[in-house]
């Protein structure tokens, strides 16, 4: 009974005390602060609470009308606070969604795409569409290579060089409609080449000085011109071949004169290679048709002059085409001595060739040497004449006398070895004593090495016998003797 009665008691007491908490539920709220909740009216079905609500301006929901929109309230906030990102929550990004574009879209970006202006997800598009589509890939190719030039990484200023590296390929594998002889080939080559150069410098640099260098006698000799006087003085002496080809004279009035003083000279000359005949009109020689031609002007030579100089020697490589191989045989006169065709064209383009690099130097633009075929027969031409400039030497007084060392004709004599090295070198043995001795490895006295183009700037007057790069080894005096008589080869 007792414990009947104390069941009853805790019974009555539990009760009292959950009454007592929904109680103070009601009237502080869910959040523990004073006033009612805006639920309350729903939860009872009666709909106050939406009405007190509206009623209190938002003070808050309940029969005690707390404050509402303030911290600790339990009323939301009127400022919405900021939204998460799925980069605070430590989740994995959700991948990408690639754009799906039909193929006339994606072409029509390629030109955006090539200038970088595509968004993120069109760029990828693009590009993956471009190892799919062949057609695409090409177009995107040369579209990336047009916006290259719009925005060139360096100075769109073309290598110097660029030129000459085109004209010797062109001149390498193009074959000329008319073939030319391979020993007019050289001249063909080195006027074009020189032209080339013509082409690119500006105006005032016509009349840029240019030093013509030489040796004569035991010395340099020099004259002072311009670039446009240096044409005029490779046009008056490629005149000398013109006129043993019967082409015009670019002398002008005087070119009759000098035609009969030419085929005087040449009467006098004998065989391919005549001794020096000092009785021969000046103006049949190189430096006397120089100097004629520079006084017959009434103004010094200007860029005018590149267009005769052109002119003639298309003529001449034209003449000999047309003329075939046999006319290498006709002999052209130099005033003093006489050269068979063949090798006077060997001459004109060394010579050409040594007036460019003087012109080159002059403006600062770059020259190469000739291809190293021609740069070979250059040389051979310079290795043949050596024997006649050293007997010249000899009948002048400069050079040792070979009275003790006499040989018949076509007998073997003292020799000298002449190597070149580098490209369009070889080795030549030059007979010492007499240019109608046959040369002898049996008998070779003395050995000389030298570069190629030094070899060249020996024999073009460049560089002084006591200055020129070259191995020595034997009789000193042979060995003087010949290097002399290769700068003696040079004239004006």
């Amino acid at each position: 009974m007792e414990h009947s009665e104390h069941s009853e008691h805790s019974e009555r007491e539990r009760r009292g005390k959950e009454h007592e908490t929904s109680h103070e539920g009601k009237s502080r709220g869910p959040a523990g602060s004073e006033g009612g909740d805006s639920d309350v009216g729903d939860a009872r079905g009666d709909g106050d609470g939406d009405a007190r609500a509206r009623d209190a301006g938002g003070r808050g929901a309940g029969d005690h009308g707390g404050s509402g929109g303030s911290a600790g309230t339990g009323q939301p906030s009127r400022i919405p606070t900021p939204r998460s990102s799925v980069e605070d929550t430590g989740l994995p990004l959700p991948a990408p969604v690639p754009l799906v574009l039909e193929h006339r879209v994606l072409k029509s970006l390629l030109g955006a795409w090539a200038l970088a202006a595509c968004s993120g997800e069109e760029t990828d598009a693009v590009e993956e569409h471009l190892g799919e589509c062949g057609a695409c890939a090409d177009e995107a190719l040369r579209l990336r290579g047009a916006v290259g030039l719009l925005h060139p990484p360096e100075s769109l200023d073309l290598d110097p060089a660029l030129r000459t590296r085109v004209l010797e390929s062109c001149l390498d594998r193009r074959p000329p409609r008319i073939p030319v002889p391979e020993w007019a080939a050289p001249y063909d080559a080195e006027t074009a080449r020189l032209d080339a150069l013509l082409q690119d410098i500006a105006d005032a640099e016509w009349h840029a000085p240019v030093r013509l260098r030489w040796f004569e006698d035991d010395g340099p000799v020099s004259r002072r011109t311009t670039v446009a006087g240096v044409i005029a003085h490779l046009l008056s002496v490629d005149g000398l071949v013109g006129v043993a080809l019967g082409l015009d004279d670019p002398l002008g009035g005087t070119a009759a004169r000098v035609r009969a003083e030419a085929e005087a000279a040449t009467a006098a000359a004998a065989g391919e290679a005549a001794g020096l005949d000092l009785s021969a009109p000046e103006a049949a020689t190189p430096t006397g048709r120089t100097e004629a031609y520079w006084r017959a002007s009434h103004f010094p030579p200007t860029r005018a002059v590149r267009g005769p100089w052109r002119e003639q020697s298309h003529h001449l490589v034209r003449t000999v085409a047309f003329a075939g191989g046999g006319s290498g045989r006709l002999a052209v006169s130099y005033g003093g001595f006489a050269l068979p065709l063949r090798d006077s064209m060997l001459d004109r383009a060394f010579e050409c060739w040594v007036h460019a690099g003087d012109i080159a130097d002059a403006v600062d633009y770059p020259y190469e040497p000739p291809a190293p075929r021609h740069l070979h027969r250059m040389i051979d031409l310079a290795a043949r004449m050596l024997p006649m400039s050293l007997a010249e030497r000899r009948r002048a007084g400069r050079a040792a006398p070979a009275s003790r060392h006499l040989v018949a004709a076509g007998a073997p004599g003292r020799s000298l070895r002449l190597e070149i090295e580098g490209a369009g070198g070889g080795e030549w043995l030059i007979p010492l004593d007499s240019p109608a001795a046959e040369a002898s490895a049996e008998h070779e006295v003395a050995h000389v090495a030298l570069d190629g183009v030094e070899f060249c700037r020996l024999a073009a007057g460049h560089v002084s016998p006591e200055e020129a790069a070259a191995g020595q080894v034997g009789d000193r005096e042979a060995i003087r003797d010949v290097l002399f008589a290769a700068a003696a080869l040079s004239r004006m």
